[in-house]
């Protein structure tokens, strides 16, 4: 990859992309063993298993982000500003990594409250992005 914010753009789609390929092997399997038909799922898998339902909320959260998040770093990209979103664009690849994973793992208080951490270390690199990324 030619710098940080183009690799972790395309962490951030691989992600995305993984959640919802496990949550349709998973369907399959549903489907493939009996267990469901096709026209029972649910987008947010309701009807389903508590852990399908955290798989469905995990994904649809990076789905939520990706325009955010993504759209600053195509924004820094096509503006050859990359300088601007890489040092800073691990990070937010890990926080989003980290609240994914939490998610599909536990709905404690404990969990919630690390889910919000990391989803709040997005939103401060985003608005940080924002900023400069408008302002210089």
């Amino acid at each position: 990859m030619a710098n940080a914010s183009a690799a972790v753009l395309t962490a951030l789609i691989a992600w995305a992309l993984l959640l919802l390929i496990l949550m349709e092997t998973l369907r399959t399997r549903l489907v493939l063993s009996g267990a469901a038909t096709g026209p029972q799922f649910r987008p947010d898998n309701a009807n389903l298993s508590p852990f399908m339902q955290r798989l469905a909320r995990a994904h649809a959260n990076c789905i939520e982000g990706l325009p955010i998040f993504g759209g600053l770093l195509v924004v820094a990209l096509a503006t050859d500003r990359s300088g601007v979103t890489d040092g800073l664009a691990p990070w937010l690849l890990l926080a989003r990594l980290v609240q994914s994973s939490v998610h599909l793992v536990s709905t404690s208080v404990m969990a919630v409250t690390i889910r919000f951490l990391a989803f709040t270390v997005q939103m401060a690199i985003a608005a940080y992005w924002c900023w400069v990324l408008l302002l210089r």
